[in-house]
């Protein structure tokens, strides 16, 4: 019994044995497997090559409004393809379906500035081919360069590092940055008194201010939240989440738009803070980024230019710069290093009065300007 017993306990072991190698031998099929997978994978036939582009070479430079000469040519000579689509910006140009493989852009099209894509689609036979190019459009007029007169100097809080300023129904608002020193405030104008102030976790590092149906909207530089708050009473009412930097901040009509420190412009929808849209900025000769504070004054965006003396009035409608105005003299640069000022920055418009204020971050002073051309 004892024998039996021992030869059915080395037959079990042998079974598992068995079951043990198969089981192995599986995994070992599986990696096989996918080596043989991959070696099908790389036999498969590449992707059909149909169709040249000969014109535009990839990033072309046009001004705004002008055509673009799109020039295709098939990779055989002889042979002939069922159709190509053509598409600019995102939007469906025209479709070809014979020879010359050829066409120009409207200039309907190319009224934005800014880097835009060209696409071209190929089919024949059931196959198809991508073909994509970039191109880049500036400015089609020089902007003008503008003075400025101070109208009025008011007193400004020396130790307001001014991210984002807003004048609304006779009340100066602004908003402060730097770790453990943003705030939002109320001030008055006439005296640069703080009316009151909310400051923001020392964790924060606030941004642009702007106000939008009774609700003024504050964004923080890295953290990707930002604020709304009730106008008359600064209680938080909302947080916002966006996925880029917060600089400045300004509104139009039904939209906020945001700066990130680049050449775009986001502009969202205010109450789920999404974005709609984006708006490159360009003048005649290259983009322009580092913008910084906005505001939108009489059909323009004006935006400061960090690191600059220079505020640029961009067309909301097309991306390009209008103009600048250059306020290089109004606090000059050595000046504000001997008092440890920082670089200009706040705009705020008064609408009923078609007044405009600018200042800085630690400037003594808030200036009331009118532009001079």
């Amino acid at each position: 019994m004892k024998n039996s017993y021992s030869k059915y306990i080395i037959l079990i072991s042998f079974v598992l044995l068995i079951t043990w190698i198969i089981s192995c031998s599986g995994r070992s099929g599986i990696k096989s497997d996918s080596g043989l997978k991959q070696a099908s994978s790389a036999n498969e036939e590449p992707a059909p090559i149909l169709i040249k582009m000969i014109s535009p070479a990839e990033n072309s430079e046009y001004k705004l409004g002008d055509q673009v000469k799109v020039i295709l040519a098939p990779e055989e000579i002889n042979h002939s393809l069922d159709s190509v689509i053509i598409s600019f910006d995102g939007k469906a140009v025209k479709v070809l379906k014979s020879a010359p493989w050829e066409l120009s852009i409207p200039s309907s099209f190319t009224n934005f500035t800014g880097r835009k894509s060209l696409k071209a689609v190929a089919f024949k036979n059931n196959k198809s081919q991508i073909i994509i190019r970039f191109l880049i459009f500036y400015s089609n007029t020089k902007p003008m360069r503008s003075g400025f007169k101070v109208i009025h100097t008011f007193t400004h809080d020396r130790e307001a590092f001014t991210q984002g300023l807003l004048f609304d129904r006779g009340v100066l608002y602004e908003g402060t940055g730097q770790e453990a020193g943003s705030s939002l405030r109320e001030v008055e104008l006439e005296t640069g008194k703080i009316i009151r102030q909310l400051n923001l976790e020392s964790s924060l590092f606030g941004e642009g201010i702007t106000l939008y149906n009774d609700r003024i909207y504050q964004v923080t530089w890295q953290n990707k939240v930002g604020f709304i708050y009730d106008r008359a009473t600064f209680q938080l009412i909302n947080k916002i989440y966006y996925q880029n930097q917060g600089w400045g901040l300004t509104s139009i009509n039904d939209k906020i738009i945001m700066s990130d420190g680049s050449n775009v412009l986001y502009f969202f929808e205010p109450e789920m803070f999404t974005i709609v849209s984006r708006l490159e900025v360009y003048d005649n000769e290259k983009m322009i980024d580092q913008l910084n504070e906005l505001e939108y004054i009489k059909g323009e965006i004006w935006a400061n230019i960090w690191m600059s003396d220079l505020i640029a009035r961009i067309d909301p409608a097309t991306g390009k710069v209008n103009s600048y105005i250059d306020l290089s003299t109004i606090y000059p640069e050595p000046k504000r290093r001997e008092e440890n000022a920082d670089v200009l920055n706040g705009i705020a418009y008064d609408d009923q009065n078609d007044r405009i204020f600018i200042t800085g971050k630690r400037w003594p002073n808030l200036y009331e300007i009118s532009v001079t051309e």
